[in-house]
């Protein structure tokens, strides 16, 4: 491996799959070896932009194979635990989009999981892309500098359009779809995990999921958190998602605003915003925060370190806490997330 290029497989070649798919194509030290769907016509669809990836209909085949270094999970979140646990026991590095798993229980396992794999030089990370979008991290800098001093409260909304709200609401609730990302974020600030979650939940349209999912984050007596999901804003709303997070602290505050991405374009169909941060084409390549990530962990792969920006447990106690969080909406009493030790 020292010779030649890291090489990934992307198993969960839908939408977003393809787009990892470019940014892997995008990094140098990569190869993109190879492409997995269940779904032979979306698999042709993706693998005709990739020239000389592999295809698999089969995630196990790509398990078996001995030329694949790193396996990229992006399948629906209900999936990702058998086959992260799969790819860690035979000896894959492993990146996993978040949620880790679709439990807390299902994440403790693949914990174990990862632990045993650490030990044998076997990486594992999941994608919680916010920590590596730059208004972010210079955000938990500031915070750890002490230039607001601790922290004694956050609010964060993540808020989608009707349209793109209504295509996800059949396969994630608001709360572990984009919720996990503010709460996960209140933790990395706060150094904390909540010691009590409350959770609501709005259902306006006949979804699997409720459309609009709220939840409260005691941090014991220190601080508290509100996280905003409400996945039907009008049809109209020109931001690509509504999200904004304030931190409040002893001495000052601050302010991460990602509804404005700086670039609108008005045109017959209205005005609409444009992703400039997370995952944006430039001069052909699909870059961002995303590529930032995906970077950061194959540079970890090829350097045989832990990844440090994300670690498997922060990532497990994100799941526990928007867990908590659900089962409070339908208690209508508090919860107490799990712990991981």
């Amino acid at each position: 491996m020292a010779d030649q290029p890291i090489r990934w497989a992307v198993v969960g070649a839908g939408r977003f799959g393809t787009i990892h798919a470019r940014v892997l194509s995008s990094i140098p030290d990569v190869e993109l070896y190879g492409l997995c769907n269940r779904n032979e016509e979306r698999l042709q669809t993706a693998a005709s932009e990739f020239d000389g990836a592999h295809t698999f209909t089969d995630y196990e085949a790509i398990l078996d194979d001995p030329q694949v270094d790193v396996v990229d999970i992006t399948t629906h979140w209900q999936d990702h635990y058998p086959i992260a646990l799969a790819a860690l026991q035979r000896g894959k590095h492993v990146f996993l989009e978040k949620p880790m798993a679709a439990s807390a229980e299902e994440c403790r396992t693949l914990l174990q999981a990862a632990e045993e794999a650490s030990a044998n030089s076997k990486q594992c990370m999941v994608g919680h892309i916010c920590r590596f979008d730059p208004r972010v991290t210079l955000a938990r800098e500031a915070i750890d500098e002490g230039r607001i001093g601790r922290i004694v409260s956050m609010h964060a909304k993540r808020n989608l359009p009707k349209a793109p709200g209504s295509l996800r609401l059949d396969k994630v609730s608001p709360l572990m779809g984009d919720g996990i990302h503010d709460a996960d974020l209140m933790m990395w600030f706060t150094g904390q995990t909540p010691s009590r979650v409350y959770g609501r939940n709005v259902r306006v349209d006949e979804f699997r999921y409720p459309d609009v999912g709220w939840a409260m984050l005691e941090f014991g007596e220190e601080a508290i958190g509100v996280v905003e999901t409400n996945w039907r804003l009008p049809e109209n709303t020109p931001t690509v998602i509504d999200a904004k997070l304030e931190v409040v602290g002893t001495e000052g505050m601050l302010t991460i605003d990602c509804s404005n991405p700086g670039l609108s374009v008005l045109d017959g169909s209205g005005l609409k915003m444009q992703d400039t941060v997370y995952w944006p084409m430039q001069h052909g390549q699909q870059i961002g925060a995303l590529q930032h990530e995906l970077a950061y962990f194959n540079r970890c792969v090829r350097e045989g370190r832990t990844p440090e920006v994300v670690t498997p447990i922060e990532a497990a106690r994100a799941v526990a806490v928007m867990e908590a969080a659900e089962r409070s909406a339908v208690s209508g009493l508090s919860e107490v997330p799990a712990l991981f030790a």
